[in-house]
């Protein structure tokens, strides 16, 4: 379905750039999964983010508040806009930024709090937006990881003032290599989104005949969107979103399940669904006692044709942070230690019920154990806590 999607898009030059057939089904659909979300789709979360500090309107020296633990282009383009980053502590359960610590972190020169949801598990975004709201900051939520991941039943993405969505050829449904969406879920902020959209002019204004008299540049903007050919194969990815995560699900529960005695002997600990949060198995991580138990561990699936592979190193350890001007508010309690014990499962669409227990079986020789359950029932796993 992708390749026939691309086929059809390719051939109609007057759309090649963006905004065609498919563009508008996929931003049409994203909207349709949210309240009242106005969708923008760009070449990449990258760039969503970019667009959004763009949107926030920053001077140089305002501050924004974000996890350390977590891409760099969350932060990266923030600093592009001259702002300075005020790092703050995770919470060690879900690897999310700990909401609790914000608001202390906050000053007057405070303008954005954003929010990572690792692994498309949400953060407590009433706690977020009831700060936000009370010290009048704006929320970008970075959701590159949560397309199909909601929290209290509503789409990660859509709580802040602006979401942004990635469709990154490493993520659960992509647009063929890069992509992404940004999310304006405040329509105050609509009008000046479509003008950074469009290279900082009201070009779209001007095609609705809004203006009399052409277009012309209103504000700094860029070229964000993504081209037609991208927005077809996406589409035939969001067609089988469905899918996609339900066999996704299928292997992440099936860690899950299989990985609890390990958990209970206490030699390992696995991520968890809190009860608020629909997670999109995006990703399944599971903590070593150390970072050294952590090293040996990689070295033995890798000797054994597994990859497992570790993750962010948080943003505040690297020499290039201090000389930017960020810096952590308070303790580094979890940030380190926790992402140091941190590795990842194989875990994508097309694996099998055998590689599955492959991995699960490789797992528990590490600990010199077996897996003790019939490992034939994977495709059938369910149910998460």
């Amino acid at each position: 379905m992708e390749l026939s999607n691309v086929r059809r898009a390719a051939f109609n030059g007057a759309t090649l750039p963006g905004g065609g057939e498919f563009t508008d089904r996929v931003v049409q659909l994203l909207e349709s999964q949210t309240e009242n979300s106005t969708v923008f789709l760009t070449n990449s979360c990258t760039r969503a983010l970019e667009m959004a500090a763009l949107i926030c309107d920053l001077e140089p020296g305002d501050e924004v508040i974000a996890p350390s633990y977590t891409f760099v282009s969350t932060i990266n383009a923030f600093l592009l806009r001259g702002a300075r980053i005020v790092f703050v502590d995770i919470d060690k359960t879900t690897m999310n930024i700990d909401t609790r610590l914000i608001e202390a972190a906050v000053t007057n020169r405070t303008k954005v709090i954003v929010p990572m949801h690792y692994g498309g598990i949400g953060c407590d975004m009433d706690t977020v937006m009831d700060i936000a709201n009370r010290h009048k900051l704006l929320v970008v939520e970075d959701a590159a990881q949560c397309p199909n991941a909601t929290w209290k039943g509503k789409q990660l993405g859509s709580f802040g003032h602006i979401g942004c969505m990635s469709f990154h050829g490493t993520k659960n449904i992509t647009a063929g290599g890069q992509g992404g969406a940004v999310f304006i879920n405040d329509p105050s902020l609509v009008a000046q989104a479509e003008i950074v959209y469009d290279n900082g002019t009201n070009r779209q204004a001007f095609f609705r005949g809004e203006t009399s008299n052409g277009y012309e540049w209103k504000s700094l903007g860029s070229n964000f969107a993504l081209c037609e050919v991208q927005a077809a194969y996406l589409w035939a990815q969001i067609d089988q979103a469905t899918k996609i995560v339900h066999r996704r699900l299928q292997i992440w529960n099936a860690y899950h399940n299989y990985l609890q005695p390990l958990v209970q002997g206490g030699k390992i600990e696995v991520m968890k669904q809190p009860p608020e949060s629909v997670h999109n198995a995006h990703i399944f991580w599971l903590k070593l006692i150390n970072s050294e138990k952590r090293g040996a561990f990689g070295k033995f699936m890798k000797e054994k044709g597994i990859s497992t592979t570790t993750h962010f190193t948080p943003l505040h350890k690297p020499a290039i942070s201090t000389k930017l001007g960020c810096r952590f508010y308070g303790e580094d309690r979890y940030t380190s230690q926790e992402s140091s014990r941190l590795t990842r499962l194989p875990l994508f669409y097309k694996m099998t019920d055998e590689e599955v227990g492959l991995v699960l079986n490789a797992v528990y020789e590490f600990f010199g154990e077996s897996v003790e359950d019939d490992l034939s029932n994977i495709g059938n796993s369910s149910g998460t806590t």
